[in-house]
């Protein structure tokens, strides 16, 4: 495992990884799914070979990520940062590859466009134009294990890799269980929200959607978190 990329920093700081790594709340769907390290890891793993041998992505490519805050979400992060390609989160002339959701897909009309489903199973996604990837046709056969070929230089937009790996958040350690309702919809936001705390080898539970505080401590209380940020 290489952990001068992001990803295998990631996988490399959880104490356990039979541990959960993240638990991602919906409240406006009911959904609630728990992935452990070496779940989340396998399927960064599936993408990550999927990037590199049936998309030809090397290090240094770009990606655009046009999604919501999902447990599918953080499997595209990491599948990028561990095979070296960064993540847009902003169109530009360089992205080799689109990964969004079904809404959003006439938005997009790259090379390569997968949809992804972000339902709690990554099943399919049904009657989808021709020439569009489906996400959970796509990665599933794929292996679930891989080897980096290098980092890249860039891991969200301009911020380097070499950045976020110095993002670890001082102020969790991987006893903790971080509960929070912060976005990833910015550069900044994915280090400080997604990265760092991961990085620290926290667990990472993040709930999507409207939640006020009293449902917020509960969810608190049932995840046993140590830290919550709203």
């Amino acid at each position: 495992m290489s952990h001068d990329t992001v990803t295998g920093a990631i996988l490399a700081a959880a104490a356990d990884r039979a541990r959960p790594m993240l638990t991602y709340y919906n409240e406006g769907t009911g959904e609630r799914t728990e992935l452990s390290g070496a779940t989340l890891g396998n399927w960064a793993a599936k993408l990550g070979n999927y990037l590199r041998d049936e998309l030809g992505l090397l290090p240094g490519d770009r990606i655009r990520v046009d999604l919501p805050e999902h447990w599918q979400t953080a499997a595209v992060f990491l599948s990028a940062w561990w095979a070296g390609v960064a993540v847009d989160l902003t169109d530009t002339a360089d992205d080799r590859a689109v990964f969004t959701s079904l809404p959003n897909l006439a938005a997009h009309d790259a090379d390569e466009v997968v949809v992804v489903p972000l339902d709690p199973f990554a099943m399919g996604t049904r009657d989808l134009p021709i020439g569009v990837n489906d996400f959970g046709e796509s990665v599933r056969a794929h292996g679930d294990q891989f080897s980096a070929a290098g980092a890249g230089d860039d891991a969200v937009d301009a911020i380097t890799v070499r950045e976020v790996l110095a993002a670890g958040d001082q102020q969790l350690t991987p006893a903790d269980r971080l509960l929070t309702t912060r976005p990833w919809r910015t550069p900044a936001d994915v280090v400080a929200n997604f990265a760092a705390p991961l990085l620290a080898g926290s667990s990472l539970v993040f709930v999507s959607g409207e939640v006020d505080d009293a449902r917020l401590d509960a969810i608190a209380v049932t995840e046993k978190a140590t830290v919550v940020r709203r």
